[in-house]
């Protein structure tokens, strides 16, 4: 396959999908959905392909996690369509009505980005959101996944595609890339592709920066963060800190440090301890967290918070306040997703304004950074950046707006030299 040949034959699609009506494409997707259930005994089969490979390959626990595909997943996934289908058509919105003059009107509307290109981890779920919320916001989807869900990925893919196909979707407006080396040449599609969202580590997603000219939006590390304060319910605390760290380890929304009020420490601390004993959860601490429960840490510097696990282990700190654990923060933090565990409405509010992230909680776990938790029905990924779409990008990310102006024969010249004068009305 000649990828860039096919993204060139995507362009030239991308107008025709932009314009299908919501009926089209929300009939796309629940023909994805039958066709998914349809067909789980063949996309078990393919992911347990992977999953043995995987295996084999040495592959850590926390990587297998996000390979494997159950019922669950997919019961999951089939949930986020539909919810996907119940939300409103993103497209033809209205957003400015304004006359300039008589017979001169101005409107704002919202239309698909066009050609996006994804490049994603080792999670056959993604391939699915992804794909969905490309066709309910009707942009053309390149999709990369990781080598480990190959199997996974191109099955899934051959049902998506031929469903939507089937629904009246045009061929053209979905792709997968499986070669490695379809990547440079993805990135080498400026003028095709609109935008590029990666998915993965630091180093990888500033390798998609440093070589391409096509605009990037996505996030790298997740190294989020629990302040617990020192007034706070203790019991609550250590139920949502296990929770952040615990519910899905290898997620980037997995709260990866915690930061502990100095007055509360010595009584919190030992309760967590405790409880993450029980989890099974390796905690890492500074010299004073060491010193409150011995034995149960093992010490680490300032240097050592900039880490993201994705597995069983926590960083813990300790420190004087609000403003202080808000300056850990914002200094070790990849601005993904960050909780305050408080009772004092003045903290809470501290730390609302001050944390810099595109996700502040407060008395609840970081794991709720999510599309589908969002009602947005799934994401593509989560921006950390501020330009365009931050946070769970959902449907919302996934378009932008044109200007369509109405005239009668009006030329700028009339205006120019004084002839017709501006008449701004709001519509």
């Amino acid at each position: 396959m000649n990828i860039k040949e096919e993204i060139r034959k995507m362009k030239e699609a991308a107008p025709f999908l932009a314009a299908s009506s919501e009926d089209t494409r929300n009939g796309a997707l629940k023909n994805i959905a039958k066709s998914l259930k349809e067909n789980a005994d063949r996309i078990f089969a393919a992911n347990a392909k992977d999953l043995k490979a995987a295996e084999e390959n040495g592959i850590s626990p926390s990587i297998i996690g996000r390979l494997k595909f159950n019922e669950h997943k997919l019961n999951d996934c089939i949930a986020g369509i539909e919810q996907l289908i119940s939300l409103p058509d993103p497209l033809g919105k209205v957003t400015l009505a304004r006359q300039l003059d008589e017979g001169l009107q101005l409107y704002r509307i919202t239309c698909p980005i066009g050609v996006i290109g994804v490049i994603f981890e080792a999670r056959p779920d993604a391939l699915v959101q992804i794909s969905s919320l490309c066709i309910k916001s009707g942009n053309c989807a390149i999709l990369k996944g990781g080598k480990e869900t190959a199997e996974s990925n191109r099955v899934l893919f051959e049902i998506i595609h031929k469903a939507a196909e089937e629904a009246g979707i045009p061929s053209e407006c979905m792709l997968q890339a499986e070669l490695h080396d379809e990547i440079s040449a993805l990135l080498e599609c400026h003028g095709y592709v609109d935008l590029l969202i990666p998915r993965g580590s630091n180093a990888f997603v500033q390798y998609i920066m440093d070589n391409t000219k096509i605009p990037v939006m996505g996030h790298a590390d997740g190294i989020c963060h629990t302040y617990v304060d020192a007034e706070c319910d203790i019991k609550k605390a250590v139920r949502i800190v296990i929770d952040a760290k615990t519910q899905y380890t290898a997620a980037c929304n997995a709260t990866e440090t915690l930061l502990v009020n100095r007055a509360i420490a010595p009584v919190f601390l030992p309760e967590l301890a405790k409880a993450m004993k029980e989890a099974g959860v390796k905690l890492n601490g500074t010299e004073e967290v060491s010193g409150i429960i011995p034995g149960a840490v093992n010490v680490i510097g300032d240097d050592d918070f900039a880490k993201e696990y994705l597995d069983m282990e926590m960083g813990i700190k300790i420190v004087d306040d609000v403003l202080e654990a808000v300056k850990h923060i914002n200094r070790f933090g990849s601005h993904h997703t960050d909780s305050i565990i408080s009772d004092n409405e003045e903290n809470i509010k501290t730390f609302m304004q001050l944390v810099d992230s595109a996700d502040v909680y407060a008395n609840c776990s970081t794991r709720f950074a999510d599309g589908f938790r969002y009602g947005f029905g799934a994401e593509v990924g989560i921006s950390t950046g501020k330009i365009h779409a931050r946070g769970p990008v959902g449907l919302e990310g996934l378009v932008t707006y044109k200007y369509n102006l109405y005239g009668d024969g009006h030329i700028v010249g009339d205006y120019a030299e004084g002839r017709s004068s501006f008449n701004f009305k709001e519509l």
